[in-house]
């Protein structure tokens, strides 16, 4: 193919919000304290579930993992885009580009399957709740989440070649605060409807997929939920279920109307707009969701907070 850009030897300009240079500095501000609070907390959390032995179990060796997917969804762009946001330069090199576009690809591939995966288990949980620990025995723990890896790294390892060898005829402007693949898409010279095709194909398998299985999950978790008698029961039944299903319709909302739809029927500001949603509010709301419904991670927070004291 020849190379009619030369956007592999002087990378690419993030616009941004570069349009907008009143927003700026607003969005620097508040942009770096939820990313601040997103790599605290998630950090934190990691750290309680390795810490404290009590937490030593399927769900929260799963909730660690989404932590850690968190802190690496935010870490692919934020950084960058707070580079960009505070002075004019808005240049990102080619292999920051490429760097990016995997890192994002992958973890988000990751995390949509490990919802799938903590859905499953919320369903051994309550349905199952005399042979839970024989369900989710470790060894399927670590499965499900190599197969939760392995299929976000494959996602990324075929659709980021595609979009970044696609001709962009001297294009180097990516209308984004990231180079993220709707907006690469949109960049080509030339027809893309079998890159955004395939795209639209590793979403249904990605996304839609893992959430039929998490609705799927979820009815069943309901059905057994109302064939409990004591109020108490309900409650503690859905104490455990009601944040995974809240930081799923945050992350899965957003993800669907992004990624679900043809390449050019949302606005340019919408799109930016959700993928900062997605990739840095829903990682700093997730901690602060599972720590203020759950019990047993505050209780566990205060102790390893009690012991560096």
């Amino acid at each position: 193919m020849e190379k009619s850009n030369d956007s592999s030897e002087h990378g690419f300009i993030l616009v941004g919000f570069s349009d907008r240079p009143k927003l700026e500095m607003v969005l620097f501000i508040v942009n770096f304290t939820l990313y601040s609070v997103a790599v605290l907390g998630n950090s934190a959390i990691i750290l309680v579930c390795i810490l404290d032995s009590r937490l030593h179990t399927p769900m929260y060796f799963f909730l660690a993992n989404l932590s850690f997917l968190d802190l690496c969804f935010s870490t692919s762009c934020i950084p960058q885009m707070l580079v960009n946001l505070w002075g004019p330069d808005k240049t990102i090199s080619y292999v920051g580009c490429v760097v990016q576009l995997f890192s994002f690809l992958s973890v988000g591939g990751v995390e949509c399957i490990l919802l799938a995966v903590m859905a499953y288990d919320r369903y051994a949980a309550v349905c199952k709740p005399l042979h839970y620990m024989v369900i989710m025995h470790p060894q399927l723990c670590l499965r499900l989440v190599a197969v939760a890896w392995g299929s976000g790294l494959v996602n990324a390892i075929v659709m980021s070649p595609l979009t970044m060898t696609l001709s962009r005829c001297g294009q180097r402007r990516v209308n984004h605060f990231l180079c993220e693949m709707p907006a690469l898409i949109k960049m080509a010279c030339v027809d893309a409807r079998a890159v955004e095709m395939l795209a639209f194909t590793f979403a249904i398998l990605i996304v839609l997929l893992p959430l039929t299985l998490i609705l799927v999950s979820y009815g069943h978790i309901a059905a057994a939920v109302l064939r409990i008698k004591s109020a108490a029961g309900r409650r503690k039944a859905f104490n455990t279920c009601s944040s995974h299903l809240t930081v799923v319709s945050l992350f899965y909302g957003s993800i669907i109307y992004m990624y679900m739809q043809p390449g050019n029927s949302s606005s340019q500001d919408q799109g930016k707009f959700l993928t900062l949603f997605y990739n840095l509010v829903t990682p700093m709301l997730n901690p602060l969701i599972y720590t203020l419904r759950n019990k047993e991670v505050k209780g566990a927070l205060k102790k390893v907070l009690g012991r560096q004291q």
